[in-house]
């Protein structure tokens, strides 16, 4: 099925710290990458968070350390933000979590098909063949959203249903057609999704790789180490402009690529399941990452230079990972420059190229010639490359510097920080923290260094303990998250932050990557054998949320 002939689009693109307990994240980091367990695995890519309810209490003047050399202060003073008339409430999703239908209308297989086949090990012994079959339920799914009185939908493109062999040979002619490598079955879909969800006054806002990269590219040429997916990318981009961008005004180039690079290519927790080189295997993941970037720079080139911005409304956009860190003891400058530092290897790793043209200075120093440069071209290209940043909140940690330099070797030494809890943070289902504090102080990180963008909360959400369908319908811990957790974006907005939209992570139960089908973040319960879809409490109380435009959060009882 990956057997393509003919010449690919190749773009004109140039080479170039109070007590503490010591969490999982810090003792999985003394072992061996390819002994840690799954669950240790994906406490490191985010420890997550729930809900301060009332008032929102801030850690009185706690002090973080930047690396431009600026503090943000936290203030200890309440503080309540009205939402702007025109701000944007929804809910996301992603195609290989939601959508089933593997093998229907010419799909294509993805690396997450191959890495849950695999081995029984890998996802929890589940498939992402039916999940929640999105697929055959669109038109029911987008009538309940807009029962729920969702103002945007976030969903993602499955590169291989609409490129099964992820390439295109084309020249798009006055009417597009026939261009060889398409699957016309897959265009249409998404294309009654996007009329349906226009229809019900819902925005689309649309991702383009949210980690289901085709089997055929990973086959072909080991996927996201080789420079060949930055021209593949671009084209898949250009397609998808091409048939969708008449009405699709808000673009997502890549979701994640912290996670890509770093589970898929450092930890092999995620396809397509590779173990770094500096913890005994072949994966790059600091290549990988910037291939990611220059395939996102590139897709923007498309964008911007094929006229799809030319009404003026049209925006285009990354979304990173994005977890804040406390220094463990405020007033440890030691402290201070850990907690700086992982964030600015999490979410400045993917961001600062984009925003200032060249990877953190904490990377250049520590990571030396292991880190990618860009060249002259590469960063005209990718510096100003997005209308807004996306960002995927969901908790935070304590940061501290190690007491003696590191055993072991991988991404989570080089970063030289032990990451702990505060004792007094509870944790989800994920044994992820519970700090929405959080929420406030990585919009005003972002908001400092970068000049304040423009923001969208793309993903937050929880896991919740829902062990039976009663349990999982009466969520009352999800709604103290997502409560504490947008009450503390509002007191960023309330500060200045161009925060321009927030995005439940996830509109429906559906399968969690490696965890497969056992862990549910959806606001919408999912019956996986009758497919039955059922609104959990969360998802009614969000409801009021939208129709009040947030105020509800913030009045008097």
């Amino acid at each position: 099925r990956c057997h393509f002939e003919g010449k690919r689009t190749v773009l004109d693109i140039k080479s170039t710290d109070m007590q503490i307990v010591e969490t999982e994240t810090t003792s999985l980091l003394r072992e061996d990458s390819h002994l840690r367990k799954k669950e240790e695995r994906r406490c490191t890519r985010c420890l997550r968070a729930a809900a301060l309810v009332g008032a929102i209490i801030i850690i009185a003047t706690v002090t973080i350390f930047r690396g431009n050399g600026s503090r943000i202060q936290l203030p200890s003073k309440t503080t309540t933000q009205a939402f702007p008339s025109d701000f944007i409430w929804g809910a996301a999703t992603s195609s290989y979590q939601i959508e089933g239908g593997a093998t229907d209308g010419g799909r294509g297989p993805s690396i997450w098909d191959t890495f849950c086949q695999e081995s029984k090990e890998n996802c929890n012994g589940d498939l992402g063949d039916i999940t929640d079959d999105h697929y055959h339920h669109w038109r029911e799914d987008v009538q309940l959203m807009k029962s729920l009185g969702l103002k945007a939908y976030r969903f993602s493109i499955s590169w291989s249903r609409v490129l099964p062999t992820g390439m295109v040979n084309f020249k798009i002619g006055d009417d597009g057609t026939d261009i060889e490598g398409v699957n016309y079955e897959g265009v249409e879909f998404y294309s009654k999704l996007i009329n349906e969800l226009l229809e019900a006054n819902i925005i689309p806002f649309v991702t383009l790789y949210h980690w289901d990269l085709p089997q055929c590219l990973q086959d072909k040429y080991g996927g996201w180490e080789d420079r060949a997916i930055i021209n593949d990318f671009a084209a898949y981009a250009r397609i998808c402009f091409h048939f969708f961008g008449d009405r699709v005004k808000h673009w997502i180039t890549i979701n994640e690529g912290w996670t890509v690079a770093i589970h898929g290519y450092e930890e092999a927790s995620n396809a397509p399941g590779l173990l770094g080189l500096d913890v005994g295997g072949t994966g790059d993941p600091y290549l990988v990452g910037h291939h990611l970037l220059l395939a996102h720079a590139a897709a923007v080139k498309v964008f911007r230079e094929e006229g799809y911005t030319n009404d003026g409304k049209s925006v285009i956009g990354i979304s990173n990972s994005g977890d804040f860190r406390f220094p463990l003891h405020a007033e440890s400058l030691d402290d201070q420059d850990a907690a700086s530092r992982a964030i600015e290897f999490q979410l400045g790793w993917m961001t600062d190229p984009v925003f200032l043209g060249d990877y953190p200075k904490s990377m250049r120093r520590i990571l030396g010639d292991r880190l990618p440069t860009f060249s002259s071209d590469e960063i005209k290209l990718i510096m100003d490359s997005a209308d807004f940043l996306g960002l995927n909140h969901y908790s935070s940690a304590l940061a501290s510097t190690p007491s003696q330099p590191p055993t072991w070797g991988g991404y989570w030494a080089d970063q030289f920080v032990t990451l702990s809890n505060d004792p007094s943070w509870k944790k989800t289902a994920m044994g992820w923290n519970i700090a929405p504090q959080g929420a406030k102080g990585i919009l005003l990180w972002i908001s400092k260094r970068y000049n304040n963008p423009n923001v969208y909360v793309t993903e937050n959400g929880v896991a919740c303990h829902e062990t039976n369908f009663e349990q999982s319908i009466h969520d009352s811990e999800r709604i103290d998250y997502l409560e504490g957790y947008i009450k503390g974006f509002g007191e960023a907005m309330a500060e200045g932050v161009n925060l321009k939209g927030y995005f439940a992570w996830s509109l429906f139960d559906n399968f969690e990557w490696q965890y497969g089908l056992s862990k549910r973040f959806g606001i919408v319960y999912v019956n996986y054998t009758s497919l039955e879809r059922t609104p959990k409490d969360s998802a009614l109380w969000y409801q009021t949320i939208i129709d009040s435009n947030g105020d509800k959060l913030f009045s008097t009882p």
